[in-house]
């Protein structure tokens, strides 16, 4: 864990000097709030200045990661941070709690209408895991998205 943050594993592809932006915000434990975090997440890549193609990815991640948390959580909310290193975007989902096991992939049938999430994640993500939460209750759910970044010469280590 990277000091003073609860969400995201270690902090491995910032360049030293290097500004890591994030945004961090918190949604209710309800199905509705699934498209509310793709909007923010949108409102924030826009505001950083990323492209279409890297949007449509955190749309299908965060969207994925926050409707696990919605049906797997005890809690009444969800905190969501993206996190925008030098090319990598983290995206980490915490819930408070609900059982001790994690996440695993899935290889439903095709017959099966849950289940395919996480391969989804797996599939466009450079990487992604979990971990219990580092104080209280829950599980830290993160993909990390590889990406070129907006300033890409300023952002060159």
């Amino acid at each position: 864990m990277a000091p003073g943050n609860a969400l995201i594993p270690q902090l491995t592809g910032a360049c030293s000097g290097t500004t890591v932006r994030r945004y961090a915000f918190d949604v209710p434990a309800r199905t509705e709030s699934v498209s509310l975090a793709r909007r923010r997440s949108r409102a924030m890549l826009t505001g950083w200045g990323h492209d279409e193609e890297l949007h449509e990815t955190v749309s299908l991640v965060i969207s994925e990661l926050v409707t696990n948390a919605v049906v797997h959580t005890a809690g009444d909310h969800i905190l969501c941070e993206l996190t925008d290193l030098r090319r990598a975007l983290l995206i980490a989902v915490r819930d408070l709690g609900c059982g001790s096991a994690g996440p695993r992939l899935c290889h439903s049938g095709d017959e099966e209408e849950r289940g395919r999430g996480l391969l989804l994640v797996d599939a466009v993500s450079s990487a992604w895991g979990s971990h219990d939460a580092p104080y209280g209750p829950g599980r830290v759910v993160w993909a990390e998205l590889a990406h070129e970044g907006p300033n890409k010469a300023v952002l060159e280590c």
